[in-house]
């Protein structure tokens, strides 16, 4: 499982919580006029930025270029939190940390979204060669990757729009024509993709990394096989797991290993070399290196690149 956020970060700043609580009508959060956007992670970053452009303050906590599975919050990002019109993040087991903070929190005010909750979820499923983290708890762990499949991403957007129409009224028609247009792309994504995979000699792919597609991968009736499920705090894996993979490569004569953004891609380079097979990325848009960020990129312009990287797997 992923990290769990210790509570001491939340009673550090709960007396700092609490007096912005007390204070929040002596306090302008908007002296631009603008409604205060707060999100996590890049995907609802991006979301927001598509469809409300400058209208909202929107502030990203994850850095870019960060590791997601090990983001601690500072007391600043709690503050911001809390001086949020709309909060938007993941939600599951990573975000355990969140509810915390949030239940602390006067909320009232505040329009929160958890991504999970506007779509159907599925369990974390462990294929054949796949490792499991070493971990007691017995509770049923869900894929958190929810924006990997463009049908999934539709419907978020859905959602967040309707929370920017609700904050921000005077501004809806704007938001509501800009969802419009940004669904016709993501429509005509989906399109792309399951046409790829319709028209593909082969269903199968390979990952020599965690795998955060699994909403992805039942979209388009793709299989796969990784080293270690989505939300895998495990980075190194057994000699068993390498050998695995490299052997379902021959057999099938897979000619792409994948590995996702940000990864250290030492197992990918492994099994490049032993098989032959081409080592190519396949994003998921959960966190972009700091680079991109600056030039701007985008859930739908990485999503073309993973068209491209995925249609040479599957040749």
């Amino acid at each position: 499982m992923k990290r769990i956020i210790f509570i001491l970060i939340t009673i550090t700043v709960l007396s700092g919580i609490t007096a912005c609580r007390q204070n929040k009508n002596a306090v302008t959060r908007n002296q631009d006029g603008k409604i205060n956007v707060t999100v996590t992670i890049f995907p609802p970053y991006d979301f927001v930025r598509y469809i409300a452009k400058d209208k909202v303050n929107l502030t990203m906590l994850l850095p870019p270029g960060s590791e997601s599975h090990s983001f601690e919050p500072s007391p600043r990002d709690i503050i911001t939190i809390q001086n949020s019109d709309i909060f938007i993040y993941g939600g599951g087991e990573s975000d355990k940390w969140i509810d915390r903070i949030l239940q602390s929190m006067d909320t009232g005010n505040m329009k929160i979204l958890a991504m999970m909750n506007a779509v159907e979820t599925v369990e974390e499923e462990i294929v054949e060669g796949m490792e499991e983290d070493n971990d007691d708890d017995e509770e049923t762990a869900y894929d958190e990757h929810v924006w990997t499949s463009p049908q999934n991403t539709v419907l978020i957007v859905q959602v967040i729009t309707a929370l920017l129409c609700e904050a921000d009224p005077a501004n809806a028609d704007f938001y509501r024509q800009n969802a419009v247009d940004y669904n016709k792309e993501l429509e005509q994504l989906d399109a792309a993709f399951a046409g790829l995979v319709s028209g593909a000699k082969r269903k199968t792919i390979v990952f020599a990394d965690r795998f955060p597609f699994r909403y992805f991968a039942d979209a388009y009736g793709l299989s796969y096989y990784a080293a270690f499920p989505g939300c895998s705090t495990e980075t190194e894996p057994s000699a068993a797991t390498v050998k695995f993979l490299i052997d379902k490569i021959r057999t099938e004569q897979i000619p792409v290993v994948f590995h996702i953004e940000l990864s250290n891609e030492r197992m990918a380079n492994t099994i490049s070399e032993e098989t032959g097979s081409k080592k190519l990325l396949f994003h998921s848009c959960h966190n972009i290196t700091k680079q991109d960020f600056d030039a701007g990129l985008g859930y739908l312009e990485i999503q073309q690149s993973n068209i491209i990287n995925l249609r040479e797997a599957l040749d």
